[in-house]
């Protein structure tokens, strides 16, 4: 798996047809389109690379099939604008799938547990897993690690900023042959995903764009979003589902 093979898949299928709206926050940037609203992390201001953006006040009605081919953009903001827009296709509401949040699906499954980025309450939820992130914290494990680490894996769960940062092809190959997950609100729903080795998809799908829009524009969270929207995991065709829930009492 390289970079183009995985930027081909994600942009397979955009339509040309116009956004209605692209928002770039402080933590998010959105985009709308006319059946359904994308997401991605926005990058750091002072990532490299990072600098203002020339169409500035024309993104809005530009085909979403434009704004997605600038997944291969050296400008991260231009890149995490192409995520979103590719999110605005695939990520529609009247998408079918699990509504199960796809941490608690991973604690229910057996075998060890690598995840790329530390994700809100994993510590609650997955207190087994390993935890690989650029900028480790005292319980987290460095990135030079991640050969050792995915190698021994069974499953492994991959925050879906790794599409903006550049990091989701290095990851795959290393996680090849693996029960790989990507997962985050930024998560492309994307069944064209599942070709590069990936077995389920756990993202976020919108429901309320105004919402969404306000909450991104006023520098909201995930936390903030979630009344905006709901989770839904889809799963390549023949996966292994997860466990069920154990019965309640």
């Amino acid at each position: 798996m390289n970079a183009p093979e995985l930027h081909a898949a994600l942009v397979a299928g955009v339509p040309d047809v116009p956004a209605r709206r692209v928002v770039v926050g402080v933590n998010w940037v959105l985009v709308e389109g006319p059946e359904g609203t994308g997401l991605a992390h926005a990058p750091p201001r002072n990532a490299a690379g990072c600098r203002p953006l020339g169409r500035a006040g024309q993104l809005a009605g530009t085909a979403l099939r434009e704004l997605a081919a600038g997944i291969g953009s050296d400008n991260p903001f231009e890149v995490a604008i192409a995520v979103a827009a590719a999110n605005a296709h695939h990520n529609r509401p009247d998408l079918p799938g699990e509504g199960s949040n796809a941490l608690d699906a991973a604690a229910a499954e057996p075998g060890r547990v690598v995840v790329v980025g530390r994700f809100p309450g994993l510590a609650q939820k997955l207190p087994r897993a390993a935890v690989i992130e650029r900028q480790p914290g005292p319980d987290d494990h460095p990135e030079s690690e991640a050969p050792e680490l995915i190698a021994a894996a069974d499953l492994v769960l991959i925050t879906a900023s790794t599409l903006g940062n550049g990091s989701l092809a290095g990851l795959l190959a290393l996680a090849r042959g693996k029960r790989v997950m990507l997962v985050g609100p930024g998560t492309p729903l994307a069944p064209t995903l599942f070709a590069c080795g990936i077995e389920r998809l756990a993202g976020l799908v919108i429901d309320d764009p105004d919402l969404a829009a306000r909450v991104v524009m006023e520098g909201g969270a995930v936390r903030g979003l979630r009344p905006a929207g709901r989770n839904l995991t889809i799963a390549r065709p023949g996966a292994v589902p997860p466990p069920p829930d154990p019965p309640a009492g």
